[in-house]
């Protein structure tokens, strides 16, 4: 296996990595200017509205989100103070230890998901045929076994 790539692969390489960032700074910027939030935001947002009932146990949203612990308290609190996520106790212990989605935040996050959708058929799917996007899929999903292989033992 070569130790390096040749020219045109690590042009290859930065062209796919430019257009990646480009295609992100885009949306996030989209998301930011046009409903408020920054893309950390949205994903809780997003996360919390695809829940049962808006709401779970924080545990279970740093799991979904792959975050630190750290990093989603951090978060939540700035979000529970622009009033679009409330903390509530649960167990015997009588601790906070679910967080749902206000009415303002199910407000936020279904108008910024109708946006973003727009904003993601924008810049991404209308700029591809349907061989380049089944391309992209198969391509991505390959990729995706390959580096995070799904586990034999799933967690139930």
């Amino acid at each position: 296996m070569p130790e390096t790539l040749e020219p045109d692969e690590w042009n290859f390489w930065d062209t796919w990595m430019r257009a990646q960032r480009l295609l992100v700074r885009e949306l996030d910027r989209a998301l930011q200017r046009d409903h408020g939030i920054s893309k950390a935001e949205f994903s809780v947002l997003v996360t919390l509205s695809r829940a049962s009932g808006g709401e779970m146990r924080v545990g279970e949203l740093v799991d979904s989100l792959e975050w630190e612990k750290s990093r989603v308290s951090h978060q939540l609190t700035r979000m529970e103070n622009r009033g679009f996520v409330a903390r509530t106790e649960g167990g015997p212990s009588g601790r906070r230890t679910r967080i749902g989605l206000t009415a303002q935040g199910r407000r936020v996050v279904q108008d910024a998901v109708r946006g973003h959708a727009g904003n993601i058929r924008r810049y991404f799917f209308d700029s591809l045929t349907q061989e380049q996007a089944a391309t992209i899929r198969e391509w991505s999903e390959h990729l995706i076994t390959r580096i995070d292989p799904p586990s034999d033992n799933p967690t139930p």
